[in-house]
């Protein structure tokens, strides 16, 4: 009963997130919520110079598995449709570049499942002619209740997708979330330090300019 009550805690704090998020964008002109968001680096490399040809082949997969499904997200209007919501503004990162804008879709980040064909979350930079561009893709579940149901669904331990584990954002945060394992897929957009690290270095909030609320 406690691993749920944490789960159903992390559940209703994405829920708030997602109606202020949702809010905002009524209020506003565009996408664009009242501010950027600043979180606390956790680099992580993503170096390739020591993987096996059979690792560089699954994660060239991976990669060409999300691009498929997310492809029709390039039109962000798309993703807003099948509901995925703005949230956490720009976030960015003073030494490690900048995550970008996460649209999230609160139905598929409730199931606390690792579906690499349905990310809960979709990734876009802001550009210079006001537009979005669709960069990656963000798999997330709460650490509690992934962690209590290891014995019985997750032998493995932490999740993975298709071979690629995922990094782990302990409590507190900026996000104001539990404790939660994720992994970035910079699918439409190459990183250099990696394709599943949690920061790009060339990704940019420097053009987040949202109209003020009056």
């Amino acid at each position: 009963m406690k691993s749920w009550g944490k789960a159903q805690d992390f559940n209703k704090r994405w829920r708030r997130f997602i109606r202020c998020s949702v809010m905002s964008a009524s209020l506003l002109a565009g996408f664009w919520p009242v501010a950027g968001l600043a979180q606390d680096g956790h680099p992580h490399s993503d170096a390739q110079e020591h993987l096996s040809a059979e690792q560089l082949a699954k994660r060239s997969e991976l990669i060409e598995r999300v691009r498929k499904a997310t492809e029709k997200f390039q039109d962000v209007n798309v993703a807003m449709a099948l509901g995925y919501q703005l949230t956490f503004g720009c976030v960015s990162g003073p030494d490690q570049g900048a995550m970008g804008l996460h649209f999230v879709n609160g139905k598929i980040l409730g199931k606390n499942v690792v579906d690499v064909d349905n990310p809960p979350i979709v990734i876009y930079e802001p550009t210079a002619n006001g537009q979005l561009k669709l960069i990656g893709a963000d798999y997330l579940v709460d650490q509690a209740t992934w962690d209590a149901n290891k014995e019985k669904s997750h032998p493995d331990g932490p999740p993975q997708l298709m071979g690629q584990l995922f990094h782990l954002f302990e409590a507190p945060n900026r996000f104001a979330l539990p404790a939660f394992y994720t992994l970035h897929v910079w699918a439409w957009k190459a990183n250099p330090n990696g394709a599943f690290v949690n920061w790009h270095p060339n990704v940019s909030c420097q053009l987040f300019n949202p109209p003020a609320v009056e």
